[in-house]
């Protein structure tokens, strides 16, 4: 997954302080998070050149959900709390196919 953004430290900031892993900054315009089942690489607007251009755009996507595996949704929820109680959409809650979910 790729994410195209406007500030690529900010989002490099973010996923990092959320997930704990440490995210390999490559360039200015581009940087991965590398977890055991997926790469969530981010980059600036200024590499949609290389791809012919206008394909993507920053914070207008309202179509996908980046989802991450923990081992207990509460206790991440309670450490995380301060950092996305702005932008929570959904409390932790079981889902009706049984899972155990926060959305923000």
């Amino acid at each position: 997954v790729r994410i195209i953004t406007s500030d690529v430290q900010r989002l490099v900031r973010f996923y990092g302080e959320i997930t704990g892993i440490p995210v390999t900054v490559y360039t200015e315009d581009f940087a991965e998070l590398a977890t055991p089942a997926c790469t969530l690489a981010i980059g600036s607007t200024r590499t949609l050149m290389l791809f012919g251009g206008d394909i993507a755009r920053p914070a207008d996507n309202h179509t996908a959900i980046l989802e991450f595996r923990v081992g207990d949704v509460d206790a991440e929820f309670a450490r995380l709390s301060d950092l996305i109680k702005k932008t929570t959409v959904q409390e932790p809650t079981t889902m009706p196919w049984g899972n155990r979910s926060l959305l923000f």
